[in-house]
């Protein structure tokens, strides 16, 4: 059947085949600049690879350059969104490539940006929505990064708040969503409780605190995974923050052993 090719998808998005995830996003390049030198990307993509992540997410062009045996069993996702630190609205975003360009990459998901609140909201909302039809053409999963951002937002981790936002994922198509944490990060449960989608989380504050503690608490509060890109790439030894991740999110159960953190308001 035709839909089959979706499901196949999706099992390779999580390598363990537990319906978990750790996604590392690399699209920065493209909002705020490289994100290594030319020199380091093939050791930076051979770094996640070994640590055990499930998926990279980075453009179109970006992905050309990717050798296929560096991926092994890593997933590729292709970031359809763009938008850069440099414009007069830093929530915007536009779409820069389609379904049909992923499958001819041999993507195994695409991705989409949507702030809500933002002042292009209503466009936002409405690629995210016409990616998806084209996503059910191509049985492409859909990953949608959907954030409450923007001047009428006043507390981006209010649990309520994300809740919302989730649900908005489903009702456009999605069948993953990628969000902030809620803040405590313990009150993720309620986001997660509203729903039918897994949500992965993304990374949190760059502010010294422990991704590895954060990630664990936010699997116990019951997400699926945590896309986790700015404190990979950033670190000094990407492979094995990797993979203490890699082993948060796949674990059974998650044992949290350290203490859980608390966002501050307005991390992205």
């Amino acid at each position: 059947m035709a839909a089959d090719g979706k499901k196949f998808r999706l099992r390779r998005l999580s390598v363990a085949g537990d319906g978990k995830y750790l996604f590392v996003p690399l699209d920065h390049s493209v909002s705020d600049g490289p994100v290594v030198r030319r020199s380091g990307w093939d050791d930076l993509i051979r770094a996640i690879v070994a640590g055990g992540a499930d998926a990279v997410i980075v453009h179109k062009g970006r992905a050309r350059t990717i050798a296929p045996e560096l991926l092994g069993r890593c997933s590729l996702i292709v970031h359809l969104s763009a938008g850069t630190i440099h414009a007069s609205d830093t929530n915007a975003k536009v779409l820069v490539g389609d379904v049909e360009e992923a499958v001819r990459l041999g993507a195994d998901a695409v991705s989409v940006h949507v702030n809500v609140g933002s002042d292009t909201e209503a466009r936002q909302l409405a690629d995210l929505g016409a990616v998806a039809e084209a996503c059910d053409t191509w049985n492409m999963p859909l990953l949608a990064m959907i954030y409450p951002r923007g001047p009428r937002i006043k507390d981006p981790h209010d649990p309520a708040l994300l809740s919302h936002v989730v649900n908005i994922a489903v009702d456009l198509g999605a069948d993953l969503v990628k969000t902030t944490s809620a803040n405590p990060v313990d009150r993720m449960a309620e986001v997660v409780e509203s729903c039918p989608l897994p949500i992965l989380c993304a990374g949190g504050p760059a502010d010294g605190s422990n991704p590895v503690a954060y990630g664990a608490s936010l699997m116990l509060a019951g997400c699926a995974g945590l896309a986790i890109g700015r404190r990979i790439f950033t670190a000094p030894q990407p492979a094995p923050l990797v993979a203490r991740l890699a082993a948060v999110v796949h674990a059974s159960p998650v044992q949290a052993t350290e203490p859980r953190p608390t966002l501050k308001t307005g991390a992205a």
